[in-house]
């Protein structure tokens, strides 16, 4: 098995939001993928204590222990129980229901000699290669779906859309939010390889249109996690010296992790 995992800020002057972890069990069979995209606040007004990497980290840890020591939860259940673990630690300090309180995007994988569990909640990717190479994106495209008048803003969008009915959803506070992620299982014989990528990571594929999501994963397979990230680098650059054609009005560099497992 080849696990390789790669994370870099989007700036050396902030921390960076992602979080990754990957591990195996000491029996040999199987293993868990967690990877998490911290949801970037306005200053001052989170209604919150703590920074975005306490909170990914908190949930990342919860999310990673719990998937891998209680194998009889559904993903899904993992994922509940792990907000409401991370929410109990900041309850008495922090108002949990503000809308931007801290929160992140999720991809969660699980797998063993039988099968591969996933989860993915927002707009993080989960690519899934078949034996014959055939590449399966699983992905939660609620965003994609919004209409562009309602993301004028971010205000807008955290008001109206974020974990709201119609809008799209994120691990934040609320339990409940498990019920609304893409989950599933495939049969362990049907997945060679597999990927996660947080959407600093997929500009590669979704923004800078450089391949479709079999490319992507072949430069995983070939460069690796941290080659797909400065590439992603060097396209950030040269587009911004360009005039931003592609990037507009979005960041010049997001935080960005991928990580890599053949099976």
């Amino acid at each position: 098995m080849r696990i390789e995992l790669a994370t870099a800020p989007g700036s050396p002057e902030r921390p960076n939001e992602d979080w990754i972890s990957a591990a195996l069990p000491a029996s040999g069979q199987g293993g868990v993928l967690v990877l998490l995209d911290g949801v970037t606040p306005p200053p001052d007004d989170h209604g919150c204590v703590h920074p975005v990497p306490w909170f990914t980290a908190r949930l990342g840890g919860a999310l990673a222990e719990l998937s891998g020591s209680r194998r009889d939860l559904a993903l899904a259940d993992v994922l509940s129980a792990s907000i409401r673990r991370t929410a109990d630690a900041h309850r008495a300090t922090c108002d949990l229901s503000h809308v931007r309180t801290p929160q992140a995007t999720v991809v969660l994988v699980r797998w063993d000699e039988h099968a591969v569990e996933y989860l993915v909640l927002s707009d993080s990717a989960l690519l899934l290669e078949g034996p014959d190479g055939t590449v399966r994106a699983v992905l939660d495209d609620r965003l994609d779906r919004l209409p562009p008048s309602s993301l004028a803003s971010a205000a807008t969008v955290d008001t109206r859309l974020r974990n709201k009915e119609g809008g799209f959803f994120t691990a934040a506070a609320d339990p409940s939010v498990a019920s609304r992620a893409v989950t599933g299982s495939v049969p362990a014989a049907e997945v060679r390889s597999l990927a996660a990528l947080t959407d600093g990571a997929t500009r590669w594929t979704e923004v800078f249109h450089e391949g479709d999501w079999t490319a992507a994963l072949g430069l995983l397979r070939k460069a690796g996690p941290q080659g797909l990230i400065d590439r992603v680098r060097e396209l950030e650059r040269a587009d911004a010296a360009a005039g931003r054609v592609r990037l507009r009005r979005g960041k010049t560099h997001d935080d960005a992790a991928a990580v890599f497992v053949e099976l």
